[in-house]
């Protein structure tokens, strides 16, 4: 029997529960749901975190988080899995994004929908990336969780940064890594390029670059990993001529918190890189 493919509109679609009684149940603004299903269940958050398979390993993307669950109608006809993970692969790459992951992974512990059908894609809309992901087992119902990645939003420049040591003795900059490394993400080098400017600008300065974690993970490991991004930091200062008796790289891990561990907006806040003045 030939398969029955159908095209999604990437539109803002509204939709019922079916119960007029119950309160509107939305579609995000980016996909709207396959025909025959119906949204149980719609959850918009303003920060958080998720797990996205990437194949070998999990990629966690923070920014605001949608997640739709949809079920099929009463009596209606199910889409078939490959129905369902083909229609979102193509309205993915037609916004002009990329499918990372396509396929049902058995040993992805870090994937939520470890073992169920899955399709993860990536999409970039202007300065944010927008990640996706469709997760289903039979077609009976299916899980869209989306990511947009906001970054967080810092205009430092040379000066500023100069002018907050001077006044403050310190300065907390967001400097992002690839998830669990040291490895400076090309979203963040500008930052880096920002410091070295103040750097050759105020030649006799010395700095201390502190590197700071949430308390995801153990006290030894984040003690590591805060170490050796302050390390890394101070080597690409040095690497655009900056002397490195000037940098003295240091780690602290999560012992000197500045926000609630507790929620992921704080864990943010206390995932740092602090330059102090010596």
């Amino acid at each position: 029997m030939d398969t029955v493919m159908v095209t999604l509109s990437i539109t803002f679609t509204v939709q019922l529960n079916g119960q007029d009684d119950e309160p509107q149940l939305k579609d995000t603004q980016w996909f709207s749901g396959m025909p025959n299903y119906t949204i149980y269940e719609a959850q918009d958050i303003e920060f958080d975190s998720y797990n996205f398979w990437n194949g070998k390993n999990c990629t966690t993307v923070e920014g605001r988080k949608f997640r739709r669950v949809y079920n099929l109608k009463e009596d209606a006809r199910k889409a078939s899995v490959i129905q369902i993970t083909r229609n979102y692969s193509n309205a993915i790459t037609s916004m002009g994004g990329t499918i990372i992951f396509n396929g049902a992974p058995q040993d992805a512990e870090c994937a939520e929908f470890n073992g169920l059908n899955i399709v993860v894609g990536k999409a970039v809309k202007g300065s944010d990336e927008l990640w996706v992901e469709i997760s289903t087992l039979g077609g009976d119902d299916y899980y869209m969780t989306i990511i947009l990645k906001e970054l967080m939003k810092q205009d430092v420049t040379a000066s500023s940064m100069f002018e907050a040591l001077s006044r403050d003795g310190h300065i907390a900059l967001y400097i992002n890594f690839d998830t669990g490394k040291s490895i400076i993400r090309d979203d963040s080098k500008p930052i880096i390029d920002q410091i070295v400017q103040m750097m050759k600008s105020n030649p006799v300065l010395k700095i201390g670059v502190e590197g700071h974690t949430d308390n995801v993970g153990s006290p030894a490991s984040n003690k590591t990993l805060s170490e050796a991004r302050a390390k890394s930091v101070v080597s690409a200062i040095v690497a655009q001529g900056i002397a490195s008796d000037r940098l003295s790289p240091v780690g602290f891990g999560q012992d000197k918190s500045v926000a609630d561990n507790n929620t992921e907006e704080g864990r943010a806040q206390n995932r740092r890189v602090e330059l102090v003045k010596k």
